[in-house]
Order: structure tokens, then C-alpha cells, then sequence
């Protein structure tokens, strides 16, 4: 049983005064080999704490998550995360953290620097292979989690919303890598992300989740992402379908937040 299998994960965090938040319920899902999905909804729908568990940060608290036919129990080679902030080595140089999950598989430099290398160029970084960290900004510091990431070929690749802290320019830039990167590697995508505009181009499937507790509201298959690997991603947004798509989602959502505001009035 090949892909990723979400089966009726539900998820409730015991407070300290003896209640309980109900973060997710019933939440299910398959995703095939190389497909490319994002998540959306309002604030504190669940969608990191979704993400956590897909990474086997969390266990939920009922259902189970399926890689490949058998059950994810914690952190897995085989399922990579990029934070949105990249988390990392800012003492290192990029080639040492692109490096740094074969090193730590205890492979030798022989087996893993030609695809380092290779990496590095694929996101444009080849020049800067020797810098430190902190001597790259924001979008070069994405790439580089990107690139580390793959250099430990995971089947899943799990994004939280890895490009929020970016500027316009270089957040579509970083949009366009990701399309390619999904296109090339073959990998399975989940992008969590608050933009909606964000979520319909990288989303061949786009998920919008109800507010708490956190559950499947609406699933879109779209053509945008296919539409904009290689192309103008400002011209995918001049799509009639792209407009229609991105209002209707838009009010889904603050009606979602609105429903949100009037029960903590109500409270």
C-alpha cells in the first residue's frame, strides 16, 4: 500500500485545569506518490498540529497515519519537514547543511556530494556553497532548507508555510522553485499556508479545513500548479478559474472567522 493514508485522525490536547482543546477530528485523506497538496483555513483549525503528526512530531490521540503500508510512529527519513523558519546550522556553511542528514546517516562524502552539489545548483546556490548562514537572507536560507531536505530523499515533503516570512518578489520566486522542485523530484507535497493565492498555485490539491475542531471542509483539484511549473506565475493568476476560485475561498473562510469571533463574543 504505496502513498500516504490519514485515517480518522483525531487530535485533543489535555490542559493543566482539566479541560481539553479538540485540535482535530476525524480527519482522512490519501495522497498517491507525487502529488502536490496544500492546506488552508482559519487561524487554529489545526493545521500545523496536522502537519506534526503526518512528521511524527505528535501521536494523535485517535487514528493512525500510513506510509508506504506501515504506520508512522515518530520522525522518519522518508518524511522531510521545511519550517518556516529554515532551522538552520547558522555556524555551518550551505554545503555543510545540505549535507548535514547523509553525514548523519554515516555516509561517506563519496556517496553523497555529487547530489549535494547537484542540489545546490537545482536551487540556484552553487556560488554560495561556502558562505555561512547567516550571511544569506530570508529566500536564500528557504533554499538551502529546501536542498537540505532533499539531499535526504524523503518520499513526503512537508512544508509550513515555508514562505511566510518572504518578501512579495522572492516569495513568488520561492513559489516557482517549489513547482519545479515538485515537477522534477517526483516527490509528495503538503504545504501548509495562510494565502490563499499561495494555496491555488500550489495546490493540484487544495484542502480547506473547518475551524475546531479542525476537520475537512472542502477539497478542490485544480490546474494551477501544473499550469504554472516553468511559466509566469502572474499570468496563471490571470485564469478566469484562478479569480472565481480565489473568491469563493476567500468568504468561505471569513465566514469561517466570523462564525470564530461570535463564539469568544458568546464566551
Amino acid at each position: 500500500m504505496s502513498g500516504l493514508h490519514i485515517e480518522n485522525i483525531s487530535m485533543r490536547f489535555d490542559l493543566p485545569n482539566g479541560s481539553s482543546v479538540q485540535a482535530l477530528k476525524d480527519v482522512s485523506l490519501e495522497l498517491k506518490q507525487g502529488e502536490l497538496m496544500s492546506v488552508l483555513g482559519p487561524s487554529g483549525c489545526g493545521k500545523t498540529t496536522l502537519l506534526n503528526i503526518l512528521a511524527g512530531f505528535l501521536a494523535p490521540t485517535e487514528g493512525q497515519t500510513r506510509m508506504n503500508g506501515h504506520v508512522v510512529t515518530g520522525p522518519d527519513a522518508e518524511r522531510g519537514m521545511v519550517f518556516q523558519q529554515g532551522a538552520l546550522f547558522e555556524w555551518m556553511s550551505v554545503r555543510e547543511n545540505v549535507s548535514f542528514g547523509p553525514r548523519m546517516a554515516g555516509q561517506k562524502p563519496s556517496q553523497y556530494m555529487d547530489n549535494v552539489d547537484h542540489l545546490l545548483d537545482v536551487v540556484g546556490l552553487q556560488e554560495f556553497k561556502e558562505k555561512a548562514i547567516y550571511e544569506l537572507s530570508g529566500g536564500m536560507q528557504q533554499r538551502v532548507a529546501l536542498a537540505r531536505c532533499l539531499a535526504n530523499d524523503p518520499d513526503v515533503i512537508l512544508m509550513d508555510e515555508p514562505l511566510g516570512a518572504l518578501d512579495a518578489l522572492t516569495r513568488e520566486k520561492m513559489q516557482g522553485l517549489v513547482l519545479k522542485l515538485w515537477k522534477e523530484t517526483g516527490k509528495t507535497i503538503i504545504l501548509i499556508t495562510h494565502s490563499v493565492e499561495e494555496a491555488l498555485l500550489l495546490g493540484e490539491r487544495l484542502i480547506v479545513m473547518a475551524p475546531r475542531p479542525g476537520r475537512i471542509h472542502k477539497e478542490y483539484r485544480l490546474p494551477f500548479a501544473d499550469l504554472g511549473v516553468g511559466a509566469d506565475l502572474r499570468e496563471v493568476k490571470k485564469h478566469p478559474e484562478f479569480g472565481e476560485r480565489r473568491e469563493e475561498i476567500l468568504s468561505m473562510i471569513w465566514d469561517m472567522e466570523e462564525e470564530i469571533m461570535g463564539r469568544q463574543e458568546a464566551s
